[in-house]
């Protein structure tokens, strides 16, 4: 095994931050243009039946796939690459209905008026967020990034869905490993870049959690930050940039696999979570682990190609995706002014690894 020796800044916490800041500005020109519902906001003005508001991870990894005569789920899976489809969700939220399949067996898949303008909508946004990137950080960085993101890609083969999947308290924050059948035609069209930036995000997922039993989303994240004398579990969201309804997920997997203890403040307001001696060695392991993932990573596709992949990474990240580091991806991510975000606190650090949940994908599990 490898030394760990601490680096400025390591690949998944350059790639997740570009990731959910392309995700959270893609979002948020959706909830501006579909007539939509929130659990926050309600209605409004939007038409009866509309859908409510969900995120680009339901786009890309499933609704793309739907056509509008409808797919059997086996086969949505198969178009997909992953067993996390979110259907009831998506049937909740006016997006699609089942139905029985007229062939027999498996049951179809139909997008309601709702989803079908729903996807009319999200169909052109990947390229609408791209073209701004482009504009607001230059033609020539995006340009390197997306040719060093594809690079990588064609030497992990083709399998991969089109956004990270669905995590589950059950799956103990791993990332699913999908066995897809054969690719169809059609199957491999040229990916943009959240899909890029979301396959080889998920490509070192899969290879460092064959090495570590804390999903890399959990560990990235809720397992980082608590400090040596306990971190306040309010503390944690901010800390983040994480929601707490995914911390407490985290939390949870962290007590129930003895790394994490929760007990009352001792200041009296709130709770703490400490770790464990057990915990406290996971913590090591996580930064063990990525510098031994990312030093295979440089084994395997060559050190030209990883440094040609992290120095546009870098530029955007900045010092640090924080708004205090002055990361440039902050300057996409102003909401309008009658969104959701808009009525939320502002983030002050961007997700070291997305945490996409089951509540409606969003990247940063709000």
């Amino acid at each position: 095994m490898v030394e760990w020796r601490p680096v400025a800044l390591s690949l998944p916490t350059l790639l997740s931050p570009a990731l959910v800041a392309f995700t959270v500005e893609f979002d948020n020109e959706f909830e501006q243009r579909m007539p939509h519902r929130t659990t926050a906001l309600g209605r409004g003005d939007a038409p009866r039946g509309s859908p409510w508001l969900t995120s680009q991870a339901m786009w890309s990894n499933v609704l793309r796939h739907v056509d509008a005569g409808g797919v059997p789920v086996r086969a949505l899976e198969q178009r997909a690459r992953t067993a996390l489809l979110s259907l009831g969700g998506l049937q909740r939220w006016r997006y699609i209905v089942l139905e029985a399949d007229p062939a027999g067996g498996d049951q179809l898949v139909l997008p309601t008026r709702a989803g079908r303008q729903a996807q009319e909508v999200w169909r052109p946004l990947e390229g609408v967020i791209e073209d701004r990137w482009r504009s607001r950080f230059g033609k020539a960085r995006i340009d390197a990034l997306r040719s060093a993101l594809l690079s990588v890609r064609a030497q992990l083969g083709p399998r991969l869905p089109r956004y990270l999947p669905l995590v589950f308290p059950a799956m103990g924050g791993r990332a699913e490993v999908y066995e897809a059948g054969p690719l169809q035609p059609g199957d491999e069209q040229e990916a943009d870049l959240s899909a890029l930036l979301a396959q080889i995000l998920l490509a070192f997922t899969h290879e460092y959690e064959q090495r570590s039993k804390i999903g890399l989303s959990i560990a990235a994240n809720t397992l980082r930050v608590i400090a040596p004398g306990g971190t306040a579990v309010r503390d944690l969201p901010r800390l983040t940039g994480v929601s707490k309804e995914a911390h407490t997920m985290c939390v949870g997997r962290l007590q129930r696999i003895a790394c994490a203890v929760v007990e009352p403040s001792p200041a009296g307001r709130g709770k703490v979570v400490r770790l464990t001696e057990k915990g406290a060695r996971a913590q090591r392991g996580y930064h063990h682990f990525v510098a031994e993932t990312e030093d295979a990573w440089r084994s395997r596709f060559g050190k030209a190609t990883l440094r040609a992949l992290r120095e546009p990474l870098e530029e955007l990240v900045g010092d640090g995706p924080t708004a205090a580091a002055g990361s440039p991806l902050f300057a996409g991510l102003t909401p309008y002014p009658e969104g959701w975000r808009a009525r939320v606190r502002p983030p002050e650090t961007l997700p070291h690894h997305p945490m996409v949940l089951h509540r409606g994908g969003y990247p940063d599990g709000s």
